[in-house]
């Protein structure tokens, strides 16, 4: 099982980064046909055919954690890729 984990940091408000949050998980419900939930205020749970992930929200940065399966593995590169260019545009 493949795994990665992002920290981008931030200055932004927690609601600006709940919205941020919240738009990552739609994008990646669209493109890549995951669910995603709000756990609490704070973190949003990503699961899908072989994936799982976390968007933690923090006083200071935005952590993205995933796992992938076997299969889904052979994706991890350009997930990770997807995921970090969406990061560096929208938190600061």
């Amino acid at each position: 099982m493949a795994s990665f984990r992002l920290r981008k940091a931030t200055t932004q408000s927690r609601p600006e980064l709940r919205e941020t949050a919240a738009a990552l998980a739609a994008e990646l419900e669209a493109a890549h046909g995951v669910r995603a939930r709000w756990e609490n205020d704070d973190v949003v749970a990503i699961r899908g055919a072989g994936v799982e992930g976390r968007v933690t929200l923090s006083d200071d940065a935005v952590e993205v954690s995933v796992r992938l399966g076997l299969l889904a593995s052979a994706f991890q590169g350009p997930l990770r890729a997807e995921i970090e260019r969406y990061l560096d545009k929208h938190v600061s």
